[in-house]
């Protein structure tokens, strides 16, 4: 297996760095890098925003930077200080890991105990709930759709609790029983020899896997898990106004929990894909509209797209290429409350190609008619230099 990149490389930022500078630099390479937005490179693309995913799920949580600072990505492959679950992949659909915890090997308890004669051991407890990991989601919409919202169906895979056995990974009419060999603490004490004497320390029940139950008669739909593997529907509603990078919480759509523990929660991350007229800006809505050169010097009107069909837009006499005009009330509905941004209307001046003879001897004569009024900029512009150089 090669060898993980530095996680604050991956997101380009110092070690320093604090939570707003990481989740700026992960929105930053998430837009570029996502492979909806890279239809050229797709697989190359997918393998980064992994990449980069797997890095900004480790930075952002202040416990697993920790760890990853003292003991690197082994802290989260099994091979460090630590173990527990890891980033999934992010091609659509991810298990964060983490969120809801879980059983590991040997910690710092264990070394304490070592040293102290097993004092965690005297207070063990039986195992409690585990709350399921949250998962996540990557949704890409159009950008009407982010404008004004939509509702979709999303078919998620998850672990869920097993409806034959209600969790306890019994099968019907059976229960679990008590670890007799932990007695329902999920740990047991190990003396070793040491050079030191005797140690004494505490490690996770091999019989039990931590749980404190023993499941003699397993549940044949689950195999004596609790849990099962399924797709699910699930249906959410994207609100108006959602911008790229956003996100939607679904309370309970995660994975099960543990041992009577609740369901995780299901996180779904917006990306908005390109429009062919519209970029945005806050909730303005910018588009650029090329008018000729007649329509530039006499005025008039022109048809303009907006969200919300053509409208006729007043173009003033003798306007100039870049200009913008405002149509209030076209752009992005606001997330939170009423209300709806402008659309910016970039004004773009075509310069006649092409032109016929007789064209071009109109133009000559209007430029000879009109003398320096031709424009008045570039007047003003040459007097200036004029008088410069007199000086």
């Amino acid at each position: 297996m090669s060898e993980k990149r530095d996680y604050y490389e991956v997101l380009g930022v110092d070690k320093s760095a604090d939570e707003k500078e990481i989740k700026r630099a992960y929105k930053k390479l998430a837009r570029k890098y996502h492979p909806d937005l890279n239809p050229d490179n797709p697989k190359e693309a997918e393998e980064k925003f992994k990449e980069i995913n797997e890095a900004y799920d480790v930075l952002k949580d202040p416990k697993k930077r920790a760890q990853y600072d003292q003991f690197g990505a082994g802290a989260f492959d099994g091979t460090g200080g630590f173990s527990g679950a890891g980033a999934g992949g992010f091609g659509g659909f991810s298990d964060f890991g983490g969120f809801g915890g879980g059983a590991g090997g040997e910690g710092f308890g264990d070394i304490f105990d070592m040293f102290f004669g097993g004092a965690g051991a005297r207070h063990a407890r039986q195992p409690g709930p585990e709350r399921g990991n949250d998962l996540r989601y990557d949704l890409s919409i159009t950008f009407e759709e982010a404008a004004f919202g939509k509702t979709v169906e999303l078919e998620v895979p998850r672990t869920v609790e097993c409806t034959t056995c209600h969790g306890s990974g019994a099968a019907p009419g059976t229960s679990p029983e008590t670890c007799p060999h932990c007695h329902g603490t999920g740990q047991q004490q190990v003396v070793r020899n040491t050079a030191f004497g005797r140690m004494m320390s505490t490690q996770t029940c091999q019989h039990c896997h931590g749980t404190g139950k023993i499941v003699k008669t397993p549940c044949k739909d689950c195999h004596g898990t609790g849990r099962k593997r399924e797709t699910s529907k699930v249906t959410v509603k994207i609100p108006k106004g959602v911008d790229q990078g956003s996100r939607v919480r679904l309370s309970g759509a995660g994975e099960a929990g543990r041992n009577g523990g609740g369901y995780g929660d299901l996180y779904v991350y917006i990306f908005v894909k390109p429009h062919k007229l519209y970029t945005r800006q806050g909730n303005d809505v910018i588009v650029e509209v090329p008018i000729t050169f007649v329509q530039a010097a006499l005025g008039g009107s022109v048809q303009v797209p907006t969200l919300d069909g053509p409208v006729d837009l007043k173009i003033p006499a003798g306007i100039q290429s870049g200009k913008v005009l405002r149509i209030r009330n076209h752009g992005i509905p606001f997330l939170r409350g009423s209300g709806r941004g402008d659309e910016l209307v970039h004004i773009k001046v075509l310069t006649p190609q092409n032109l016929s003879a007789r064209q071009k001897e109109l133009l000559r004569e209007f430029g000879e008619i009109s003398g320096d009024k031709v424009n008045p900029e570039q007047k003003s512009f040459l007097d200036d230099l004029k008088r410069f150089f007199k000086k």
